[in-house]
């Protein structure tokens, strides 16, 4: 979690049963978070990757895609979203969440195939494909929405706002593990 106090503290009193606590969340955001660290487990910590996206997207130009969890060729990437982004393209369904700020994206229904079917992970375009507009997603904190396998997609920001996609590793996968996980 992100926010000046991260972590969601129990308050016990003498006469509380142990399931008894009282919780406080809060949000981290892209002004307004703090550096991750790894909490004790009994396991290898070799066998976790822990990010905070916040953190990753904040050093991040652009809509770069920068690979913050991974399992075999599923990835989810975050990136900042600041102005008006270039075309992309995807050969399968991606999941967009908002983590910060207010993003819009606009979908085209591309009038004939921009990509082979064995593409994978997002794909930049050079511009707007010919092919029907499908309208328009506005999403805030919280809200996820479904960029469709074979859809060309923009993103526009006012503001600098985070997401993440779950997607596969494509082209526009950029992995940082060591500068990620190392400082």
């Amino acid at each position: 979690m992100a926010g000046k106090d991260r972590r969601a503290r129990g308050k016990k009193t003498r006469d509380s049963k142990p399931w008894e606590f009282e919780y406080a969340t809060v949000f981290g955001s892209l002004h307004d978070y703090r550096k991750g660290r790894i909490d004790i487990i009994d396991d290898d910590p070799k066998n976790y990757v822990f990010s905070n996206v916040f953190e990753v997207a904040s050093k991040s130009a652009p809509y770069e895609r920068v690979v913050v969890g991974k399992n075999f060729e599923y990835v989810i990437e975050t990136g900042r979203a600041e102005g008006v982004s270039p075309w992309f393209a995807n050969a399968h369904d991606e999941f967009i969440l908002c983590m910060d700020g207010e993003i819009e994206i606009h979908l085209v229904k591309p009038a004939t195939a921009l990509l082979p079917k064995d593409a994978k992970g997002g794909h930049r375009l050079d511009d707007m494909p010919e092919g029907r507009k499908m309208g328009r997603l506005v999403l805030r904190r919280g809200h996820q929405g479904l960029l469709p396998a074979g859809c060309a997609y923009r993103f526009q920001a006012g503001a600098p706002s985070v997401f993440t996609i779950q997607t596969i590793l494509g082209p526009l996968s950029v992995e940082r593990w060591a500068e990620i996980c190392l400082k």
